[in-house]
């Protein structure tokens, strides 16, 4: 009991100290005001006294600041550090407790106010809105650090960040946080509910909808990006619209940025992607090789029927003994049964050099360590053409990497133009200026003619 009653006695006495101090508060204004009129300044002692008692006001919320920002803050960074845990580093790096610290200065504004500005209402109702409105501002801006924290959370935590990114997502929230602080702060100002706010802005879906067009073109495109998994960050694409050819590097509610080969950065709307075609090249990186298809053209006027001479040199090629061997025992059979004569070239089925040709190339990719043998593997010969006769290369190589996929193709290539003399063939080019002023040199000079030989 006599501990209880003097708890009791603490407490009232406690609070009769705090009605003291606020009295003592609420007279300041008035003591100031006899003590300007003493001075002299008897014409505006009142309003005088009552901006000097803001500015104490706003002075007292400054050092408050500084002192949450030197202490405070520094206290609460110094924790995070310390822990053990990742996750909690983000609110140092992304400054959430700096905002932290706007905190208090405002409570000490808007406790502050009735007391230092008592008698005055008008200056305490600005005073008050003030620090509502700005409070409202820096829980705002908490708010969305905490988003964004949350969203690097994810994106580095997260096993599948890179196909369901929640970047749109997030920018959406932090839109619509920022959407209502701003009802709040205009309520606060006007003195208004915000619900009467809200429920005013069905006139102005309109201008909205105007206003916020790529915004929700945007929201509705990230939602099938998302949903159909159509891009990830980290994804090869082209898009020759937008001249974007390049790995993509982000992907936010307005806008996805390109990170071209040439080392520029394109920036394409997000629902481009949905209203315009792309390539994405995905799914190469994720197979087990990458293409090659190209075409050697071959001079019509080199193929010809295959020889004795011919068959006896290509069959020490390592790649062909099978083949021709194979190849002439067909053959063989088949003009056996024929009763032709087979020394005119018309009749019966022979080898020719582009045949076999085709044969060896299909061999040599057959036995290239690069080439995925796993993988769709042709040699065929397309339609004449008036740049010759096409032999098309469709195959895969074991490496995606683009400079090493380079080289293996180079080498590849440069080897079977090499050959071609092997074979009687000559690639097909069209006539250069060497090869024009070449005939031109052949031919006789008409100056030195005589009129008969011009004739």
């Amino acid at each position: 009991r006599i501990l209880s009653s003097m708890n009791v006695h603490g407490h009232r006495l406690a609070l009769a100290q705090l009605d003291d101090a606020g009295e003592a508060l609420r007279s300041l204004p008035e003591a100031l005001e006899a003590l300007l009129e003493g001075w002299g300044l008897e014409v505006g002692a009142d309003w005088l006294a009552r901006l000097t008692l803001l500015i104490l006001l706003a002075a007292a919320a400054a050092l408050a600041h500084l002192v949450a920002r030197r202490v405070i803050v520094r206290g609460l960074q110094g924790l995070v550090r310390r822990t053990e845990t990742d996750w909690d580093d983000p609110l140092v790096t992304h400054g959430f407790f700096g905002h932290l610290a706007h905190l208090l200065p405002t409570l000490i504004v808007y406790v502050g106010a009735p007391l230092l500005l008592h008698g005055a209402p008008t200056w305490v109702m600005v005073a008050q809105r003030g620090a509502l409105v700005y409070l409202v501002f820096v829980s705002a801006k908490m708010a969305g650090v905490l988003l964004t924290v949350g969203m690097h959370i994810y994106e580095q935590e997260a096993r599948n960040a890179n196909r369901r990114s929640i970047r749109s997502y997030v920018q959406v929230a932090r839109l619509l946080v920022w959407a209502f602080a701003v009802i709040v702060m205009v309520g606060l100002v006007i003195d208004r509910s915000p619900w009467a706010l809200l429920g005013g802005l069905g006139a102005m879906t309109a201008i909205l909808l105007l206003v916020f067009k790529d915004s929700i073109l945007g929201l509705v495109a990230s939602v099938q990006i998302s949903g159909n998994d159509l891009v990830r960050v980290g994804d090869w694409i082209e898009m020759p619209d937008f001249g974007a050819d390049g790995d993509v590097i982000e992907i936010s509610l307005t806008t996805v940025k390109v990170h071209n080969w040439n080392k520029t950065i394109t920036t394409i709307p997000t629902y481009a992607l949905v209203s315009h075609s792309f390539k994405n090249w995905r799914g190469m990186t994720e197979s087990d090789g990458r293409r090659i298809k190209r075409s050697i053209h071959l001079d019509v006027a080199s193929i010809r029927h295959a020889t004795e001479d011919d068959l006896k040199r290509w069959g020490d090629v390592a790649l062909l003994g099978d083949y021709l061997t194979a190849k002439r025992d067909e053959l063989r059979q088949h003009n056996e049964g024929l009763s032709a004569d087979l020394s005119i070239p018309v009749n019966g089925r022979r080898l020719t050099n582009v045949g076999t040709f085709r044969a060896y190339v299909e061999a040599f990719l057959r036995s290239h360590p690069k080439v995925n043998q796993d993988m769709t593997l042709l040699v065929r010969q397309l339609a004449a053409t008036e740049r010759g006769l096409p032999i098309e290369l469709y195959f895969f190589s074991s490496e995606q990497r683009w400079a090493h996929y380079e080289a293996i193709q180079a080498d590849i290539f440069d080897h079977l133009f090499a050959i071609l003399p092997q074979f009687d063939l000559r690639a097909f080019q069209t006539p250069t200026g060497d090869d024009v002023r070449e005939l031109m040199g052949s031919a006789p000079d008409p100056a030195k003619l005589t009129a008969g030989e011009r004739t």
